[in-house]
């Protein structure tokens, strides 16, 4: 079974994907922020990530960086729903510094398992 690392801070969002996911066939781990992924990862072995931009504690073109640099082959996949500036911005940055994938928040159940069959996971 395929194991995704969810990191996001909205713990609603966060259990919707897991849902999501899960009913899919995939086993999910969830982290509320940059920082606590970067410790499960460091532990644990997955598959692909999935981060928000906009986390408190370590964000997420940081983790992105940070991801790239100890597992570079690992898939990453960065989610925004905007912030201050747009999310399209941010989004374009986090697949300059290694987002295999983005999503624009909100995203339906189809296009999130879309970008996990287009990535192979």
């Amino acid at each position: 079974m395929k194991q995704i690392l969810v990191i996001d801070d909205d713990a609603q969002l966060c259990f919707l994907m897991k849902q999501i996911l899960e009913s899919s066939g995939f086993a999910v781990i969830m982290a509320s922020d940059g920082r606590e992924g970067l410790e499960i990862l460091s532990r644990q072995t997955v598959d692909l990530v999935i981060t928000d931009i906009f986390m408190p504690e370590k964000e997420g073109i940081e983790t992105i960086t940070d991801i790239r640099a100890k597992f570079p082959d690992l898939k990453i996949v960065a989610v925004s729903g905007g912030g201050r500036s747009g999310s399209i911005e941010y989004l374009s940055m986090a697949q300059r510094l290694g987002a295999s994938k983005t999503l624009l928040k909100p995203f339906s159940k189809d296009e999130l398992i879309q970008v996990l069959v287009d990535l192979g996971v």
